[in-house]
């Protein structure tokens, strides 16, 4: 059961990650920003990413409504090689967000509601049965983000996410705070430190380019708790 809970740890983070996708943080960042897609807009995100021997891909969706609100789902799978047997994780989530308070300049609030759902698969070294486990996550975070004429962001997460796993239920506050800087016209540094309850920050530097309108390329590195881990990844809004 440790082997899964380590596992679960990472990978969970991936799936949340995912969901962040459409829903949550525009890649490469984890931290998101008080902001939806504008009545009737729609987007699609991806990323790779690692994480130690931990390897992942996610894919999201989201689609703007009604005004102030959007709606995410997405999609993410990793394999962790930390331990063999090996063991490979695939993820479900759903995400709402709604903004009621939304400004160019000065500063958006909001909250975000989220469910995902990831099934792990770890290979047995004795066969014939791999060990199967499920996990459920429900999360509600408070977002607020302050836009500065400049172009720069500040972005703040503060939440808790109640987790079931195997019949044990446990709720785990959560932080994060963001930053995005300007460097060009179509460049931005990003830079963010994040967590959770029980264990330390972990801190992010990034670079996000926008190809053409709407469509923007992605990447970043980090590291934190004894860990490295990185991304790269696109969004395309239309």
């Amino acid at each position: 059961m440790q082997q899964f809970s380590n596992t679960l740890r990472v990978v969970v983070t991936a799936v949340i990650a995912s969901m962040g996708s459409p829903a949550l943080a525009e890649p490469p960042m984890q931290v998101d920003d008080a902001g939806t897609l504008g009545k009737g807009g729609m987007k699609i995100e991806g990323v790779l990413d690692r994480e130690d021997k931990a390897r992942g891909a996610e894919l999201g969706f989201g689609y703007g409504p009604i005004e102030n609100v959007e709606i995410g789902l997405a999609f993410a799978r990793a394999t962790d090689r930390a331990d063999q047997p090996s063991t490979k994780v695939r993820g479900l989530g759903i995400i709402i967000k709604w903004i009621p308070i939304q400004n160019d300049t000065g500063w958006s609030l909001g909250m975000r509601l989220g469910y995902d759902r990831a099934r792990a698969h770890i290979r047995s070294a004795i066969p014939p049965d791999p060990e199967r486990e499920t996990e459920k996550a429900y999360s509600l975070a408070g977002l607020a983000s302050y836009r500065f004429e400049s172009g720069r962001a500040l972005h703040v997460n503060l939440g808790s996410t109640r987790v079931k796993v195997g019949g044990e239920t446990d709720t785990v506050a959560g932080w994060g705070i963001g930053f995005e800087q300007p460097l060009m016209a179509k460049l931005k540094l990003t830079a963010e430190v994040f967590g959770e309850e029980g264990s330390g920050p972990d801190k992010a530097l990034g670079l996000r380019y926008e190809v053409f309108e709407g469509f923007k390329i992605s990447g970043a590195i980090g590291r934190g708790n004894e860990r490295g881990f990185g991304q790269i990844g696109f969004a395309w809004e239309f």
